[in-house]
């Protein structure tokens, strides 16, 4: 296997913690999937609103915002694997318990929003954890492989989870796309205890929580390569992403279909995604222009999204989308990996607790904003200026941060 891995470009694979992980994770990400499209379609059938899809889009990232950084400290002082078994058990009460709630037809849109800000909470500590212990399970030298993987991991979920769930809501329900989620928890779980690790040697500890902090924060003040990345995917994170939260909206009030579209819609996403994370993976250790392609690749995307909301025939847009997923992923990826291979060992878990504040815990103002917008001015006009303000951006980090280019 591990000889097979490296000649075919999976180099990751070779390392057997790693592989345990890939494919616990993979089972639960289908699942991750099918409640995300189980949400929005419920929140939408719930209040006919594109401000509560926003709303609870937000309140799903809000823990991220409000967490995130301390978990980063925490997450270079603990035993990873342990805490990301805890919140996983965190992600599984959650999704079983709105699949009763909507089983038992006692459902209501504010349990939707607590339940929403409680996986936000858990969120916080699982994403610097899991994002920190992908290089403890393969190295650096394999970590771009290993990020290119589980880019294409998460987002091949996202073409068949979203596709499961389109059937199931029409056929079977929303609740068992939450239920089903549930059950995916137990394959990451079985995979993270499966694993061989060393022994864990705490870091001694020299500073307080705010001095941690305090620490990192130094260290983006000195690299202005790192800051800039930063600050480029807080604006992505804002003006770009919160496009996947208005899916289900675009999908029945302009494209006038039903669940189904929407899982198309959300799939396509999924498809193009893993079209460019696997390209990666593949080019890591040939690729070497990898600023430059990061860039390019922030650039289309918000191109695309305009192009998107222009689009009114499902199979253009499902296109649109797809490219806009490639071009997401490869920016994503690349961006993680410069992250991760300049960030010192003792600082990693706050460098990603930080990545995760930016790129998670500034959704909530985006998603909010997206839906407040849309509500006024529709989703299409809502869409395209959040792609021209991301192409504008990005065009710009590439101008006055010319050390990115050569990265």
């Amino acid at each position: 296997m591990t000889e097979a891995a490296r000649r075919y470009g999976f180099g990751a694979l070779a390392h057997r913690n790693f592989r345990l992980f890939f494919i616990g994770q993979g089972i639960s990400l289908v699942g991750t999937w099918m409640q995300n499209v189980g949400e929005g379609w419920l929140i939408l059938t719930l209040t006919n609103s594109p401000f509560y899809v926003g709303l609870t889009a937000a309140l799903s990232s809000l823990g991220v915002l409000l967490f995130s950084l301390y978990a980063g400290v925490v997450a270079d002082r603990v035993d990873k694997r342990r805490v990301i078994i805890f919140m996983q058990l965190a992600f599984m009460i959650e999704a079983f318990t709105v699949a009763i709630l909507v089983w038992t037809g006692v459902i209501a849109v504010w349990q939707v929003l607590v339940l929403a800000t409680v996986l936000g909470i858990a969120s916080a500590f699982d994403i610097p954890m899991r994002q920190s212990f992908i290089v403890e399970m393969v190295g650096k030298d394999d970590l771009m492989n290993a990020i290119a993987l589980n880019s294409s991991l998460f987002n091949g979920a996202r073409v068949i989870g979203p596709a499961i769930a389109g059937f199931l809501i029409g056929a079977l329900g929303i609740a068992w796309c939450y239920f089903l989620n549930g059950l995916s928890y137990i394959a990451v779980i079985a995979g993270l205890l499966l694993m061989r690790l060393p022994a864990m040697i705490r870091p001694a500890r020299t500073t307080s929580t705010w001095g941690g902090f305090r620490e990192v924060l130094t260290f983006l003040r000195s690299d202005r390569r790192i800051r800039s990345l930063m600050i480029q995917t807080a604006i992505l994170s804002v003006f770009g992403f919160p496009y996947i939260a208005m899916m289900p909206v675009f999908a029945r009030d302009v494209l006038h279909r039903g669940a189904a579209g929407y899982g198309a819609l959300t799939s396509s996403i999924g498809i193009g995604a893993v079209i460019g994370a696997l390209g990666i993976a593949l080019s890591a250790t040939r690729l070497r222009a990898r600023g430059r392609l990061m860039l390019v690749g922030g650039t289309a995307f918000g191109i695309l999204l305009i192009l998107f909301s222009a689009s009114r025939v499902l199979a253009l847009s499902v296109v649109l989308l797809a490219l806009a997923g490639c071009a997401m992923i490869v920016n994503n990826s690349i961006t993680n990996t410069l992250l991760q291979t300049a960030a010192p060992d003792h600082l990693r878990g706050r460098i990603m607790g930080f990545y995760s504040f930016v790129f998670v815990g500034m959704a909530p103002f985006g998603a909010f904003l997206f839906g407040l917008v849309a509500e006024h001015v529709g989703v299409p006009h809502t869409l395209a200026a959040g792609g021209a303000i991301v192409a504008l951006a990005v065009v710009i980090t590439a101008i006055r941060v010319p050390e990115l280019r050569q990265a």
